[in-house]
């Protein structure tokens, strides 16, 4: 028990947003100008995401989900928390590479480029053994989370390096990757191979988005979003739900912090939402230093 405690810092824990992470209030304007895209947008914390990049003054959010209809309730708040940040839609699933292309395709082509972007669209099925377990259901989870965040980084990544380079010229930030992890990357539950696994697999793919494009200016994090009582973190065992006690606007204003530029020190690392963030930045020398929150093997003799 005492090897698991040891995975995770001991920092002041969040359930809902608070000042520093506030679109409105602290990082207000922190996204103008900006061009954000955002999988998985028509509800939960997908959706919350994209009505923050909206509060905190987006120059235009672009939306990806696999309903229309849901898609366009989003793009109704996002018009509410701001009317001047432009708002498009399109359908896409992101298990396929042709639909992220062309998704990305329209996006630049309508905004003029992708500043931030967020691989939000997710799938967790039923925990069963994995001898128990449906074939097409457990790799189900490595489709939509491994694959479907890949397609994001492969599609987005040039137009995030250009924005990197753009707004360095500029004295400000750009460039940023999120890919949404999960605490059960870190832990080892019955049952729940599948989709622990494949956040398990998000971290390591994050490092390495770090390492290939570090030199072009590019920000990537592994974020947990907390646990939020969504569709899908209700697809976990009865057990388990009591510890959905998070708000969707607190992994939202997390992301906007993310992409504010306040975090890049802490690039190609995996973070929670529940942190504090004045708590972590404190810590920012001493992770760097012990190159803390990745994913290695620990050995001692």
């Amino acid at each position: 028990m005492s090897s698991i405690q040891s995975q995770f810092l001991d920092l002041t824990a969040h359930h809902s947003r608070y000042k520093a992470i506030d679109p409105k209030s602290a990082l207000k304007d922190s996204a103008r100008e900006k061009v954000i895209f955002i999988t998985g947008a028509s509800r939960g914390i997908g959706q919350a995401t994209a009505v923050a990049f909206a509060e905190a003054s987006a120059s235009a959010v672009y939306l990806t989900a696999r309903s229309e209809d849901a898609l366009e309730a989003t793009r109704a708040l996002v018009r509410r928390a701001n009317p001047e940040t432009q708002c498009a839609c399109s359908i896409c699933d992101v298990t396929s590479a042709a639909a992220v292309e062309a998704a990305v395709g329209d996006c630049v082509a309508r905004f003029g480029g992708i500043d931030a972007a967020d691989a939000n669209a997710g799938y967790l099925g039923p925990w069963v053994k994995i001898g128990e377990s449906n074939p097409e259901s457990w790799w189900r989870n490595w489709e939509v989370n491994v694959r479907g965040a890949y397609h994001v980084i492969r599609f987005t990544l040039p137009h995030l390096a250009q924005s990197a380079k753009r707004r360095a010229a500029e004295g400000r930030s750009g460039g940023h990757l999120i890919l949404i992890s999960s605490v059960g990357a870190q832990l080892l539950m019955p049952g729940a191979s599948d989709y622990q696994t494949s956040k398990h697999a998000i971290n390591r793919l994050c490092e390495f988005v770090q390492v290939d494009y570090d030199h072009d200016g590019i920000k990537c994090f592994a974020l947990h979003p907390g646990g939020v009582s969504t569709e899908l973190g209700r697809n976990m065992p009865q057990a388990l739900h009591a510890y959905l006690v998070d708000d969707s606007e607190l992994s939202a204003g997390f992301a906007v912090w993310l992409c504010s530029g306040k975090a890049d020190w802490a690039k190609g690392r995996y973070l929670s939402a529940n942190w504090d963030v004045g708590e972590l930045t404190a810590l920012a020398e001493k992770i760097l230093q012990d190159d803390l929150l990745v994913n290695r093997l620990r050995a001692k003799a």
